[in-house]
């Protein structure tokens, strides 16, 4: 279907990929991963021709349709929205748009013309292309009365949508996605997870998404050393199973045949725990092509992220009456009543992000609520990861300088102890010398959790904690919190991060709160509970 073959490129002295040789094939989807700065979303610009490689050439089987999904959102803004879902399909659109032109200069001369595109027209479908578009955007949420809308006229997050309908349009050969779960809803990314468990054709994802892969993912594709390598199997399979292959590779004195029948237990473990799952997935296609040849230890290096308490706290956490918060006039949540007690992991959430933003801020101190009060249990200490770290990286600090800031002994000062808690995060030797203004999105993050471990508390506040992190990070990052012994207040768009952290849900709406003490899962598919969020939100 697409080839890729002897692809290397190269940016000055910095190789990205080095004699490239995969194939793409219909009816598998492959999850492209790597840590950071491997060159995923290179490597999707090259396939879909937005940049050229160093060498080598991608070749798409002829007459097979590509479609990318767009990242420019305003790319757009002079079309309506029904007009640019229909450009996801370039050669039915070039056909309406020659058919329209000549209409409106119809003659004799032309009709001929008009007759031979016609039945290219029919033959594509096209006379149901409009509804066919418009039944794309009801799907993703896009009401009828903003079809004929102007693109320049929607939100950030309805455009995501339109340009998502768009990519999907028209039922593509291949379709190339870089992170398109970014700026979409719950509902909306478990829409997409179904769609594309159930898509015929090939799909090449980027996606930080675990949950996502996991829904969607036959293949998944490694770039490591310069190389791609391909690995049958959903995200969770090619970890677990490369950490078992690591496992075992340690495992001097075990005969091969013991390996080999280890693995394929696994593989039949893993099998039937897939089968019995409720999420919609390409089961019975990955299932289909596991294979014990693939399985290969990882090279990849993973943060040690251990949160340890200073002391326990006792019974009483926060107690919150009565709180509210606006913003501009703007209701983000009113009159918030909760009693949080030790050992609750709560996912807090809203469908307006920043009310779960503004309810940090308030109970750290940093921002006034505009009614309402709450209080610390006196024997809690708190740890805040918030939404926005830049205050924190604005001085021209080494990161071991950075770090001491928070030391409280003379023993925390020491070089030596600080680089021990930056090694956990990979920021090993001449790393660790870096200054703090310089750092990426990811550097910084780790940074903040390394702060976090060394602080010891007792209760941990975080806000979207997974921005930024490559998979490795947030895959360690999720088990060190499900180890974690004290109380999780977090916000999250991981699906998976919430479903295996959270023991109870928090939702923060404009008429009140919803507090459960269930699952993320379990909280969103009760049918009461999504009756009474549209009634919270009407």
């Amino acid at each position: 279907m697409l080839s890729v073959s002897n692809l290397s490129v190269q940016f000055g002295k910095r190789v990205l990929f080095d004699d490239v040789n995969v194939t793409f094939n219909g009816g598998n989807c492959y999850g492209i991963i790597g840590a950071n700065g491997a060159g995923k979303s290179t490597f999707l610009k090259i396939l879909s021709g937005k940049q050229e490689a160093t060498s080598g050439h991608v070749h798409l089987e002829p007459s097979k349709r590509m479609s990318v999904f767009e990242q420019n959102h305003n790319l757009y803004d002079a079309h309506t929205v029904l007009e640019t879902v229909l450009m996801g399909n370039k050669p039915l659109y070039a056909i309406k748009t020659e058919i329209d032109a000549l209409y409106n200069d119809y003659n004799d001369a032309n009709a001929d013309r008009i007759g031979e595109l016609q039945v290219q027209y029919e033959e594509m479908n096209g006379w149901n292309a409009e509804s066919d578009a418009a039944a794309m955007l009801s799907n993703l949420d896009i009401k009828e009365a903003l079809h004929y809308t102007a693109m320049a006229d929607l939100d950030g997050k309805q455009k995501v949508r339109v340009l998502l309908a768009q990519a999907l349009f028209g039922n593509p050969d291949v379709l190339i996605m870089d992170e398109p779960t970014n700026d979409l809803d719950y509902e909306t990314i478990a829409w997409l997870e179904t769609f594309l468990a159930n898509y015929d054709n090939c799909v090449i994802v980027v996606s930080h998404d675990r949950h996502f892969l996991d829904a969607v993912c036959t293949h998944i594709s490694d770039i490591d050393f310069n190389k791609i390598n391909h690995f049958s199997g959903n995200y969770t399979f090619w970890y677990e199973s490369s950490q078992l292959a690591a496992r075992q590779r340690a495992q001097q004195n075990k005969k091969s045949e013991e390996k080999k029948k280890e693995l394929e237990e696994f593989i039949r473990r893993f099998s039937a725990n897939v089968a019995k799952s409720k999420q919609a997935t390409s089961r019975k296609k990955m299932i289909e092509k596991l294979n014990v040849s693939d399985i290969r230890p990882s090279s990849r290096r993973y943060p040690a992220i251990i949160f340890e308490r200073e002391r326990e706290a006792g019974d009483q956490i926060l107690n919150i009456e009565k709180l509210s918060a606006d913003l501009d006039n703007e209701v983000l949540f009113d009159n918030i009543d909760l009693n949080l007690s030790k050992g609750d992991k709560v996912v807090v959430f809203s469908k307006d992000s920043r009310a779960s933003t503004a309810f940090y801020e308030i109970i750290n101190g940093k921002q006034k609520a505009k009614t309402g009060k709450y209080s610390w249990g006196i024997t809690t200490s708190q740890s805040y990861l918030p939404l926005d770290n830049s205050t924190f990286f604005s001085e021209k600090l080494t990161l071991v300088d950075w770090l001491r800031q928070w030391a409280t002994t003379e023993e925390e000062r020491e070089e030596v102890y600080i680089r021990g808690f930056l090694g956990k995060m990979i920021f090993s030797g001449e790393e660790a010398l870096k200054t703090a203004d310089v750092l990426s999105g990811g550097e910084k993050v780790r940074c903040m959790l390394s702060r976090m471990m060394m602080l010891r508390a007792n209760v941990l506040m975080l806000d979207e904690p997974t921005n930024h992190l490559d998979l490795e990070s947030i895959t360690a990052f999720n088990n060190s919190l499900k180890n974690f012994k004290g109380t999780v207040l977090f916000t999250t768009h991981d699906h998976e991060f919430a479903q295996t952290v959270a023991n109870r849900v928090v939702e923060l709406t404009p008429k009140g709160v919803i507090d459960r003490h269930t699952t993320f899962d379990e909280y969103m598919q009760d049918d009461k509970i999504k009756a009474l969020r549209e009634k919270m939100y009407s």
